[in-house]
């Protein structure tokens, strides 16, 4: 299942982006595959990313982890900006 995710950052796109990156293991280890991501044109604090996962329960689930909360307050995002839509293909 494909969902779209977005979150608005605190310690800017680079560093997020060092710290995602660096986190490749965590999601292969979840079947988390990150399709696509970046930040707006025109906003580099609201990131975007695109990713296959398992199901939504399954990354609901990741999501109120302490470790995956703690991957991503230490990248700088602001966690209650998050939204996740699930799409439909």
């Amino acid at each position: 299942m494909k969902v779209i995710t977005s979150v608005e950052l605190s310690k800017g796109y680079e560093h997020w982006k060092k710290l995602f990156l660096s986190n490749e293991d965590f999601r292969q280890k979840n079947q988390i595959n990150v399709v696509a991501y970046g930040h707006e044109a025109d906003n580099e604090n609201k990131v975007w990313a695109v990713m296959d996962i398992p199901s939504m329960e399954h990354m609901m689930s990741l999501i109120n982890e302490p470790e995956m909360i703690k991957l991503r307050e230490e990248a700088g995002a602001i966690l209650e900006t998050q939204k996740m839509i699930k799409l439909i293909t």
